[in-house]
């Protein structure tokens, strides 16, 4: 699937948003970085980087998805720090954060896009 640049962002197809499995993570590659997908069972996709800043391997996709409170996280598979989907802050030590990417499902293909938080 190509590229499509909206404004002057490029936005990438990824996958179908079916194909993801709820509350599993999947990664992609995406303008040359690896993404994690997590579909919630509200259907809401979000993408953050995979990299874990923790044990410094690429492996988001593969942690534990939860809540903490009201708080969708995904839960680093190697020690356990658990990550804000919505905004890629660290719920147990503040001072870190993995990048957030926008996402959209057109047609029900979804589409990664531009970074959202830093």
């Amino acid at each position: 699937m190509d590229s499509q640049v909206v404004g002057s962002a490029a936005w990438s197809p990824v996958c179908r948003c079916a194909d993801l499995e709820v509350e599993r993570g999947a990664t992609a590659l995406v303008n040359g970085l690896a993404v994690a997908l997590f579909r919630m069972r509200d259907g809401v996709v979000y993408a953050l980087g995979n990299h874990d800043p923790f044990a410094r391997t690429g492996m988001l996709a593969r942690g534990i998805v939860g809540r903490r409170d009201d708080v969708p996280f995904v839960g680093s598979p190697a020690h356990r720090q658990a990550f804000d989907l919505r905004t890629g802050q660290c719920l147990d030590d503040p001072s870190v954060h993995v990048p957030t990417y926008q996402v959209r499902v057109v047609d029900g293909v979804v589409h990664v896009g531009p970074r959202a938080s830093p």
